[in-house]
């Protein structure tokens, strides 16, 4: 018996239909999802060899003089897409030549010039790094005028306030909002409206905004926060080629809030393979120095520095106090500095809090040391506040990689006592010469400079500091 013909039509068509409705549709939408399809285990890199040069213990200034042939990875069909790839790779190219040129300069010569110069050219002011503060002046230089050639950061326009495009200004998490307003309203200089003219890519989200209108009080919930960035990073995937094309190692995302790290979470790519720039910068808990960058936390009262601060006592005023130290007993090393410390020496000045009659800055201001204990994380604001003030910090952390340590010599302008060793915290200060005292305490005051927040921002200030971190690890990306 004949069977008719539309009925062998019907089940042909729909299986047509279905592999259709298979390859064009449902695959498109799994290769978006990187939170649940194809990610790497949290705390697991995700193929670094292939996204990232791999790199020994050497910081990263010294990593790109010593890099020899990078890698070439094909992330993308497009040919004109790889040609424009192809122009910014080859800007990098001779970025890294001439910094490996400026390194065989320096080597087994020592700089007559100790002390970091301004001199004039044209009417413009010129800095010139030099002196102890510096791993490497002349190749700190090197690169820094390479990134002001050539460095641009695309900043994605999508997702809306509060969360995204703003952040806080004042108080304590203060640098994540500073930095996303100067990248998107200051004078430009590094910003690109054209993304593939972009060397990297900034999600301008704030964790800290997150936190406020997406967490739950004393919940201890940070999946709405993860939710919010996975959210974010499959948006921008959807709208732009670029994310997908390195799986985000190009890309960087900028937190001072303690729960920046558990944020990066909600994205694998994110977490292992982009840069995160976080003030949290604990090895312990996943920070990676070989790509991510420590930020300093820098606490304005009211949005500014305090005027105490503005201008400390010249070398002549003698400080009364050989350290000073306070504040709440949280963590696992304070409750230590205080149990041998609090009201044991009358040269060591340590409080849990401070009383209302005596003030926080003046003890600073008359101290030689100011002693900078981690409290939950391993930042601390006290650092910053120790580098204005011209008081010598002295690091008491674990697992904390300081603040631009791939430029700055930090044993030329700190001292880092073990915690172990708190209670012979009089006896190590105490052994420290005059002399090397006053060479600390010059070190401090060149630095400042470095970690000095200012509007519009200005040359080799905290926020160019911070670009120049995540320059130095966008050198060391290959992208074909």
């Amino acid at each position: 018996m004949d069977i008719p013909r539309k009925c062998l039509f019907s089940p042909i068509l729909a299986l047509i239909l279905l592999s259709f409705i298979v390859l064009v549709v449902l695959r498109p939408v799994q290769l978006l999802k990187f939170t649940t399809i194809a990610g790497p285990k949290r705390g697991h890199s995700v193929s670094l060899d292939h996204l990232r040069m791999k790199l020994s213990g050497e910081n990263q200034l010294h990593a790109v003089v010593n890099s020899g042939e990078f890698r070439r990875n094909k992330f993308s069909d497009d040919r004109a897409a790889t040609r424009k790839v192809g122009k910014l790779e080859q800007t990098l190219a001779a970025a890294r030549a001439s910094m490996r040129k400026a390194a065989s300069e320096s080597e087994g010569e020592r700089s007559n010039r100790t002390v970091a110069t301004t001199v004039h050219d044209g009417g413009d002011r010129h800095y010139v790094p030099a002196g102890a503060i510096y791993r490497n002046a002349r190749l700190f230089h090197r690169s820094y005028l390479e990134m002001e050639k050539i460095f641009k950061v695309y900043v994605y326009p999508d997702g809306e306030l509060p969360i995204a495009h703003d952040g806080p200004c004042k108080d304590i998490y203060s640098i994540e909002g500073r930095f996303l307003h100067e990248m998107e309203h200051g004078p430009g200089r590094f910003r690109t409206n054209d993304p593939n003219a972009a060397h990297v890519y900034f999600l301008p989200f704030s964790v800290t905004w997150m936190v406020k209108y997406l967490y739950t009080p004393l919940s201890y919930n940070v999946t709405p926060l993860k939710q919010f960035v996975s959210d974010y990073v499959r948006l921008i995937s959807m709208r732009h080629p670029f994310w997908n094309t390195t799986h985000g190692a190009d890309h960087f995302m900028l937190s001072c809030h303690d729960w920046a790290p558990h944020a990066s979470q909600g994205n694998p790519f994110l977490y292992n393979t982009s840069i995160r720039v976080m003030c949290n910068a604990n090895t312990s808990e996943g920070f990676n120095p070989r790509k991510d960058v420590s930020l300093p936390e820098i606490h304005l009262y009211g949005g500014e520095v305090s005027p105490k601060l503005l201008s400390p006592p010249s070398n002549n005023t003698p400080r009364r106090y050989l350290a000073f130290f306070s504040g709440g007993l949280h963590g696992p090393i304070r409750p230590s500095l205080l149990h041998h410390w609090k009201n044991h020496d009358a040269d060591i000045r340590v409080y849990e809090y401070l009383p209302k009659d005596l003030d926080y800055y003046s003890f600073m201001l008359n101290s030689k040391f100011c002693l900078c204990p981690s409290g939950h994380e391993v930042a601390s604001p006290r650092i910053v506040e120790a580098i204005y003030a011209e008081c010598v910090p002295v690091i008491l952390s674990k697992y904390y990689v300081l603040p631009f340590s791939d430029v700055l010599q930090w044993e030329a302008f700190s001292v880092q006592v073990d915690v172990s060793d708190i209670p012979r915290l009089k006896e190590i200060l105490s052994a420290i010469s005059e002399d090397e005292y006053w060479k600390l305490k010059e070190g401090v005051k060149a630095v400042r400079k470095h970690f000095t927040l200012n509007r519009p921002a200005k040359r080799f200030d905290v926020f160019h500091m911070i670009l120049h971190s995540i320059w130095l690890r966008r050198l060391n990306i290959q992208l074909r």
